[in-house]
């Protein structure tokens, strides 16, 4: 088969928002491919913001210290592949096919016996097949949706990192932060370390009473380690990290915002508690390990004169240390947002918090058939920003331009700013019509 017909056969297994609170699909699955995940430890991370960012710190952590590494994380900003990367790089066009052929067969075993399995259930089951069979020394493992009953929880992490809970999914996970993190802690499994970053006073308790539960070690940012020190610093931030093992002097970390620096010691501590033992890491290598780490699509530079920065930013606690971000490390005199957001999101808490940073806003659908209409989008922002600030563009490249265009109008090259949020699909349909580098 061709990579496009194999994606268009995984594509056709259903949306990857629509959740079936169920594991006994991916059980069946695993038990038929000989149980992969089992085959190497495993970092699971789960939390509402910064999971795809932490996992990457992690995995940039790991192949620092010369291990081979496996990391699955979600969504995609341009290709199915950026789904499952080994040693850092995306599985090739090829080796994408190969992994889904390799398992095709038991996924029609699985379909003919128990229903047929979705969208993320098939490109799960890849990952940890492929991660087998490589093989790799560790897993980097990120949750769909939620925890206990998404798919990667078939897996037993050794570490279980929770990134900040807040506010997103409710239609799935529930319409408080308890709920949603008692179900982000199902993957806080007995005798693991739970790395916990700053938490809400709701989240926390509900996590620490699944880790009295389970007999997990816990490990607190703001406790147990955190960030001692940062400041802002030409391409980023310079960190002084205080880690479960050791202080870590002078990381220079090539993100934007204090969240990156959060998530940073957060996954600093992971690899901390995966090595075991009591001796810090090198402080040498995780200075290395952090100065490679990317993040693409989360305040991403893809374009000067004027400066473009996207972000995926999709709920308010993403769109709050994006705005902090901006007024922190990059000062623009003139901004003017792209803004296309899928219709069942909190989009007018997006939108009061973009407000204040904002001098004008255009509205625009991006590729996703779960696109807010932009005269609905033009409505909600209207109320917010007024009439006279909100341009309403049918189409995201065409509202690049006319972004570009005013951002344009100061004669500030060096002042002005183009912000393209809104959604991970936004920022992917915004970095391949600016031909942005691509994502590994």
């Amino acid at each position: 088969m061709e990579f496009q017909a194999v994606e268009k056969a995984i594509l056709q297994r259903g949306v990857e928002w629509d959740i079936d609170p169920t594991l006994d699909r991916i059980n069946v699955l695993m038990d038929l491919l000989g149980q992969p995940q089992r085959a190497y430890p495993v970092v699971h991370i789960t939390g509402t913001n910064g999971k795809s960012s932490t996992a990457r710190m992690i995995d940039s952590l790991l192949r620092e210290r010369n291990l081979r590494v496996g990391r699955f994380t979600s969504p995609h900003l341009t290709s199915m592949r950026e789904r499952i990367s080994i040693d850092g790089e995306p599985l090739s066009e090829d080796r994408f096919v190969e992994v889904y052929e390799d398992v095709h067969p038991y996924l029609e075993l699985v379909d003919q016996e128990q229903g047929r399995l979705s969208f993320f259930e098939t490109l799960t089951a890849m990952a940890f097949a492929a991660f087998a069979d490589a093989p790799v020394d560790v897993a980097v493992i990120e949750v769909g949706m939620g925890g206990t009953w998404d798919s990667t929880n078939v897996a037993d992490g050794v570490v279980s990192v929770i990134t900040p809970i807040s506010l997103d999914h409710v239609g799935y996970l529930g319409p408080d932060i308890e709920t949603i993190a008692r179900e982000k802690a199902g993957i806080i499994k007995p005798g693991a370390t739970a790395v916990l970053a700053q938490q809400p006073l709701a989240a926390a308790e509900v996590l620490m009473r699944r880790a009295a539960e389970t007999g997990a070690t816990v490990a607190r940012e703001g406790l147990e380690f955190g960030v001692a020190h940062r400041e802002v610093a030409m391409g980023g931030q310079l960190l002084r990290l205080q880690g479960l093992k050791g202080v870590y002097d002078e990381v220079f970390l090539p993100l934007f915002g204090e969240h990156q620096a959060g998530n940073a010691v957060c996954a600093l501590a992971a690899v901390e508690a995966l090595t075991g033992g009591d001796d810090p890491l090198d402080a040498d290598l995780v200075r290395r390990a952090f100065a490679q780490v990317t993040s693409p699509g989360r305040l991403e530079v893809i374009r000067r004169g004027p400066t473009v920065v996207v972000d995926a930013a999709h709920n308010p606690g993403a769109m709050e240390v994006v705005v902090q971000a901006l007024e922190e490390s990059f000062g623009f005199s003139r901004l003017v947002a792209v803004v296309a957001v899928m219709a069942d999101k909190d989009v007018s808490g997006v939108l009061e918090l973009l407000e204040p940073v904002v001098e004008e806003i255009v509205v625009t659908r991006n590729s996703s058939p779960r696109s807010m209409d932009p005269e609905e989008l033009a409505t909600l922002a209207e109320d917010i920003f007024g009439s006279e600030r909100v341009h309403e563009v049918a189409r995201i490249d065409d509202a690049i331009d006319v972004a570009l265009g005013l951002a344009e109008e100061t004669g500030e090259f060096g002042g002005a700013g183009v912000l393209i949020t809104g959604s991970v699909v936004t920022v992917g349909d915004a970095r391949t019509l600016l031909k942005a580098g691509r994502s590994r």
